[in-house]
C-alpha cells in the first residue's frame, strides 16, 4: 500500500522507469504525447477511484508543458483524497499550474497553509512556488522574503543575517 492507493512494487518500478526515461531526454510534442500515453497505460492498471491516477496523469501533462490540462487532474486527485507526500506534491504542482494559467491568487490560497504543515523535504519547494505565485500578483517583497528564508538554512555562513533580512522584507519592525 502506498499513498494514493494500492500499488505494487512492479507498478512503482515501471512508473519510476517511465519518469527516469522522460527526465533523461528532450520531449518534442510527439514524444510528449507518447510519454503521456505510457503514463495513461500505467494509470489504467489502478482502481478507477484511485487518487493516484489523476495525480500521475496531471504530472505527465504538467511536465510536458500543459498546465491547463494538469490543473483539473490535480484537483481531482486531491478531491479523491490524495494525501501525505504525494498530496503535498499535488498542492505544489497545482499551485504552479494555476500560476501558469493566470490563477496565481488561487495558488497562493492553496500553498499558504502549507507553510504551517509538518516539515519535510518539500518545504523549500512550497516556498519557491508560493514566491512565484506572489510575484505574479505583484507581491515581490513577500516572495523574496520566502525565498531568502528558504535559502538561509542552506548557507555555510550568514544564516542568521539572511533570515533576519527575509523577515525585515515583510515586517519592518523585525
Amino acid at each position: 500500500m502506498c499513498e494514493g492507493g494500492p500499488v505494487n512494487k512492479d507498478w512503482e518500478d515501471r512508473e519510476a522507469a517511465a519518469w527516469a526515461a522522460f527526465e533523461d531526454g528532450e520531449y518534442p510534442e510527439e514524444r510528449a504525447a507518447q510519454f503521456r500515453a505510457l503514463v495513461d497505460g500505467l494509470v489504467a492498471e489502478l482502481p478507477d477511484d484511485s487518487p493516484l491516477g489523476p495525480f500521475e496523469r496531471a504530472c505527465a501533462w504538467d511536465s510536458t508543458g500543459h498546465s491547463d490540462q494538469a490543473a483539473p487532474l490535480y484537483r481531482e486527485a486531491l478531491a479523491r483524497g490524495l494525501d501525505g507526500y504525494r498530496g503535498r506534491r499535488a498542492k505544489i504542482q497545482l499551485s504552479s499550474s494555476l500560476r501558469n494559467i493566470g490563477q496565481a491568487e488561487e495558488g497562493v490560497k492553496l500553498l499558504t497553509p502549507e507553510l504551517d504543515a509538518p516539515s519535510d523535504e518539500l518545504d523549500d519547494a512550497v516556498r519557491a512556488c508560493l514566491a512565484l505565485c506572489l510575484s505574479s500578483l505583484g507581491r515581490d517583497r513577500e516572495g523574496l522574503s520566502l525565498v531568502l528564508g528558504a535559502l538561509a538554512p542552506h548557507l555555510p555562513r550568514y544564516r542568521r543575517s539572511m533570515a533576519n533580512y527575509a523577515r525585515a522584507l515583510v515586517d519592518p519592525d523585525a
